[in-house]
């Protein structure tokens, strides 16, 4: 039993990547459409629903891990690993083939590939950085993925907006990962409201956020995320180990 229990949560990791992985396929495939059970949809909200599912399995992954106290190596690079695919791979390429379907500046367009890599240096930095214990410094990873299911959602309600704010907006959520901005935590530790009025005041304005701007609501959450941190980084409760 306890070999399987060690199991479990690199299990769920490799879930995590195989959703990822299915998104960058679906990414290529944005405007054809595929029949799920009785619902049609198209690669590019199938993509947003592989990216979802594999930040479900990304949370319960470290869920299992801390409730069967499973910890590994392993299991940590191949978290990380998943994650660069899931939430770095699979939006970079989301981005790409939006801006290629656009026309424009194709070249441009491969400015997109910046999220990838930027996300592969926030997660190194992550893994060796030990002051990141109970808060982020730079944006996390999933929240930029969550940004851009968001401004994807947005451009197709709302119109493209063109392929030089697209390009500023890769190169600004780009930068945010790898800067030294800090960050709260989104995870409760405990559901007491004192703890946590900034993760009730993110958790509310996503679902006033979703509930009038679909998708896009998705994209302002982490706007916002970014601005309460912007604001509250010199009275963070969740002080870093060098305080």
């Amino acid at each position: 039993m306890k070999s399987i229990k060690t199991y479990i949560p690199n299990t769920i990791t490799c879930l995590n990547l195989l959703c990822g992985a299915a998104a960058c396929v679906a990414s290529f495939h944005q405007s054809d459409f595929v029949t799920v059970g009785s619902t049609t949809l198209s690669g590019l909200h199938l993509a947003f629903i592989l990216i979802a599912a594999a930040a479900v399995f990304d949370f319960c992954d470290g869920l299992s891990a801390r409730a069967l106290k499973a910890y590994s190596p392993m299991g940590k690079e191949l978290d990380s690993l998943s994650d660069l695919v899931s939430f770095g791979l699979a939006p970079s390429f989301l981005v790409l083939n939006t801006m290629l379907a656009h026309g424009g500046h194709a070249w441009l367009a491969f400015l997109s590939l910046m999220i990838a890599l930027c996300g592969a240096l926030r997660l190194a930095k992550f893994n060796i950085d030990t002051r990141q214990t109970t808060s982020f410094i730079g944006l996390p990873i999933p929240a930029n993925a969550i940004f851009w299911i968001g401004a994807l959602g947005w451009a197709e309600c709302h119109g493209y907006p063109g392929d030089w704010v697209m390009a500023a907006l890769i190169i600004v959520m780009s930068l945010l990962m790898v800067s030294e901005l800090r960050m709260f935590s989104l995870k409760f530790s405990s559901l007491a409201v004192r703890d946590n009025v900034r993760r009730y005041v993110v958790l509310a304005a996503a679902v006033l956020f979703i509930f009038t701007d679909g998708l896009a609501g998705l994209a302002w959450t982490i706007v916002l995320y970014i601005l309460i941190s912007l604001l509250g980084k010199r009275t963070d409760p969740d002080k870093l180990k060098e305080e």
